[in-house]
């Protein structure tokens, strides 16, 4: 277990330590969030937070674990994924090649056998995906990346849930004895921290699309590594739980725009910290309940953890159902059948 604290602790120190360098750095080069009618932020802020971020989980990764060629794989393609980030915050890069670039990140990781190979049948016994192994790991790579780049629309917002997601893959990890998922998901809890005592209300610096793309890619990644894909649970119904609220916000989302006549690729402000503070939370506030809710999904993850398969199905179904109806109470979808879109832009 100590080298667990000291991973924690090495993350945590040297984010801590680099990120007002960092943010001195960002405002040098240019990096800088300038507010607008989407922004929530009233005043320009310091951008490449993930850098520190990134910096902290390396240095305390390579200080401390075995280098076996799947570690070199997680680290060589979220590396990948940071600098793809990097270049986003740095001149913006069009939606499709940073697609693009987040499948060859993708495709670099399962390249080192890293990858979901099956997924359990909630009536009993498993579905063995063969050849869909590769598409589908991929397409759960870039989608869980991407959810967590949603979510980052509040100072603290990814970095909380990320910590708390993070922490929650560790204790079922734990659970399992899955070694390398638990110094990975520990030392991603400590990164996090470090930077949130910038980032959070009133922030001094975000982490950027270098952060939030690195920590998606990091988190879908242990994911799907070894006992978290356990025949005793339904696969991914952990790490979909532990990662619930980016997860089903950006569903959510789609279901949304699409109601709404919109490209579902295009921003909008319905996402559930934007309805959060149009309830009149003040900003703290918003992220707080966030968390809230991050927190009681992860709780709920850790303990379903070798329920059957039935019994988490059933869990699972029941939270969805309560998920659905927050959202449609918060505004976030609109679920009467039948409803115009005129009608939909009224609740949002």
């Amino acid at each position: 277990m100590l080298k667990y604290i000291l991973a924690f602790g090495i993350a945590a120190s040297i984010t801590y330590v680099l990120t007002p360098v960092i943010e001195r750095l960002a405002i040098q080069v240019g990096a800088v969030d300038i507010p607008n009618d989407r922004r929530v932020n009233r005043h320009p802020v310091a951008n490449l937070g993930g850098i520190a971020i990134y910096c902290g989980f390396i240095i305390a990764v390579l200080l401390l674990l075995e280098h076996d060629l799947k570690l070199v794989g997680i680290i060589i393609s979220s590396t990948l994924m940071l600098i793809v980030g990097l270049v986003d915050d740095l001149k913006e890069i069009s939606p499709k090649s940073k697609l693009l670039w987040q499948i060859i990140a993708a495709l670099t990781l399962v390249s080192f056998g890293i990858r979901i190979e099956f997924i359990t049948n909630p009536l009993g016994g498993m579905f063995y995906l063969g050849a869909l192994s590769i598409p589908f790991t991929i397409f759960w790579l870039v989608a869980i990346t991407n959810t967590v780049n949603l979510i980052d629309g509040l100072d603290g917002l990814a970095a909380g849930v990320s910590t708390i997601a993070s922490l929650t893959l560790f204790i079922v990890a734990m659970q399992e004895a899955e070694l390398l998922v638990m110094a990975l998901a520990i030392t991603i809890a400590g990164a996090c921290l470090g930077f949130l005592q910038y980032n959070f209300n009133p922030a001094q610096i975000f982490m950027g699309d270098t952060g939030s793309l690195f920590l998606g890619f990091l988190l879908a990644t242990i994911s799907t590594v070894g006992a978290l894909k356990s025949a005793a649970t339904m696969t991914l119904v952990i790490p979909i739980l532990a990662l619930g609220v980016p997860i089903f916000d950006t569903l959510f989302a789609i279901i949304r725009r699409h109601q709404n006549g919109k490209p579902i690729f295009k921003a909008d402000k319905g996402h559930i910290h934007h309805r959060l503070l149009k309830l009149g939370l003040t900003h703290k506030q918003a992220v707080i309940v966030v968390y809230l809710i991050s927190l009681s999904l992860g709780l709920i993850a850790i303990a379903i953890n070798g329920a059957s398969e039935v019994q988490t199905l059933f869990i699972l179904i029941t939270i969805i159902t309560i998920l659905l109806s927050g959202s449609y109470k918060l505004g976030i979808i609109n679920l009467d059948i039948g409803s115009t879109k005129e009608e939909y832009k009224k609740v949002g």
